[in-house]
């Protein structure tokens, strides 16, 4: 315990944004840091609780108050190998994580939990500023062989397990670039694609090999996979789009959000884009449908496009600004959440669905939607009805579907493997994250369905041990 007083005499203090006139104009990250001193007094804050209900809520199981600790007391580099211990890259989590640490924070009751994401990362940038992080190869090879097929969160997890762990590992990415979801879905300015790269190198040097622009499954064949490798590890995401199947879904000017947002992290790294296949916000009216961090993230990006307007709308009711009687701390808290895209300028809509989108010469112009409501039906069952005369047209030359996800990509590799799936259509594990087949095994989104990056980590660490017993 950094300071037994600390949670009393030190107020929460944040990092804040760059200033909203300044950051619109660019892709840099938005997020401040806090000074050194400043960061020591946040992690005297932490209690040291008899129950660190911080780490029951971190899926990677971070021990939060040893390494608050460490960094009060200037163990730095002792604070950033108690980090590394559970989470492969914390300087991702430290920026893009939602923090479910936080909300289960002793301190959060009161709604002033310890600021222990921005501490992660100012602890891992510390480390990096003062070499702590260089390569560690194994010192032995088992001689075993595994592949990974995917290199998002999960995917690069289960990798740098599998090598520490004395495997070689190669992993398979059919995009040109590595990171998955971290490198085209997540905008630049929110994650900088240098911190990936600077993780990737540490990677390599201690000797994962990575194959890009390659689709397993088509470049190369379940059998062969099968034959060269002695265990794979399937981490390649849910990446079938929710789709809008209304009149209108056909117009040009609809699009996933990923479409979007991966096309606009490919031209901030360098790539060239026709312009007859650019999807650009610039003087349009946006529509952004579905109201998570996805449909945040379009709204930073079209304002950064120079968008005339963006309105984004969602099907279920306006959140809660404070916790509801039935759901109380420590659990995740289903309030209002504003990012820092929101507050860039952005119209903000509840309780609305789409009912048809209207073209002009095949191209979007506009969008009716309708109110909602949502009543329980006998079984306690919610159900969505509309309100009659609550129809509306508004303006939309840009509409982005950002409405999650359903399931992995069955065809292509999956179905040549012959994996069984779940009931949802995601990829049939058991505790273990063993698949159906002998010695494949399954990580993150591809087995989960869509959800955080934390979640994808733990489940890259679960599957690579599991994948090192049967190896054994």
């Amino acid at each position: 315990m950094g300071d037994p007083k600390g949670f009393m005499t030190v107020p929460r203090k944040e990092s804040g944004y760059r200033p909203l006139n300044e950051r619109i104009y660019d892709y840099g990250e938005v997020e401040q840091t806090l000074d050194e001193y400043d960061r020591r007094l946040q992690a005297s804050r932490c209690m040291d609780c008899g129950v660190p209900f911080c780490h029951w809520g971190c899926p990677v199981g971070s021990k939060i108050p040893e390494w608050q600790d460490a960094l009060y007391r200037k163990y730095d580099r002792e604070a950033y190998e108690i980090l590394h211990s559970t989470n492969s890259f914390p300087e991702i989590t430290g920026r893009i994580c939602p923090a479910l640490c936080e909300k289960s924070c002793v301190l959060g009751i009161h709604n002033e939990a310890v600021t222990i994401r921005e501490n992660e990362a100012a602890v891992v940038e510390h480390a990096f500023a003062n070499g702590y992080i260089t390569p560690n190869p194994p010192q032995k090879r088992t001689g075993k062989k595994v592949a990974v097929i995917g290199s998002g969160p999960a995917g690069l997890s289960a990798a740098d397990v599998l090598n520490r762990l004395g495997h070689s590992v190669t992993v398979f990415e059919k995009n040109e670039s590595l990171g998955g979801l971290l490198r085209f879905g997540i905008p630049d300015f929110k994650l900088n694609k240098g911190i990936i790269e600077r993780r990737l190198d540490i990677f390599r040097a201690e000797g994962i090999e990575f194959k890009t622009g390659l689709t397993v499954g088509k470049d190369l064949t379940a059998e062969a996979l099968l034959n060269d490798f002695d265990a794979i590890v399937l981490a390649m995401g849910a990446e079938t789009p929710r789709n809008l199947p209304v009149e209108g879904r056909d117009l040009k000017g609809v699009h996933f959000a990923l479409e979007f947002l991966q096309q606009q992290n490919r031209v901030v790294a360098g790539a060239k884009i026709a312009d007859s296949e650019r999807i650009l916000a610039t003087g349009k009216h946006v529509l952004v449908i579905g109201g998570g961090d996805t449909g945040s993230d379009c709204v930073g990006t079209s304002v950064r496009q120079k968008a005339a307007s963006v309105t984004q709308i969602e099907i279920l009711p306006k959140p809660p600004t404070e916790r509801p009687a039935n759901n109380p701390w420590p659990y995740w808290p289903n309030i209002l959440r504003t990012s820092s895209s929101h507050n860039e300028g952005c119209q903000r809509r509840w309780a609305l669905s789409t009912k048809r989108l209207i073209g002009d010469n095949g191209t979007v112009k506009q969008a009716e939607i309708v109110e909602v409501e949502w009543t329980q039906d006998e079984s306690g069952r919610y159900v969505m009805e509309e309100k009659a005369g609550s129809e509306q047209i508004i303006p939309a030359n840009l509409v982005l579907l950002c409405m999650g996800f359903t399931q992995p990509v069955h065809t292509g590799l999956l179905d040549a493997l012959g994996v069984e799936y779940d009931q949802r259509g995601n990829v049939r594990v058991n505790e273990q994250k063993a698949t159906s087949i002998a010695k494949v095994f399954a990580a993150g989104d591809v087995e989960r369905g869509a959800s955080l990056v934390v979640h994808a980590i733990q489940s890259g660490k679960i599957a690579a041990i599991n994948a090192h017993e049967y190896l054994k």
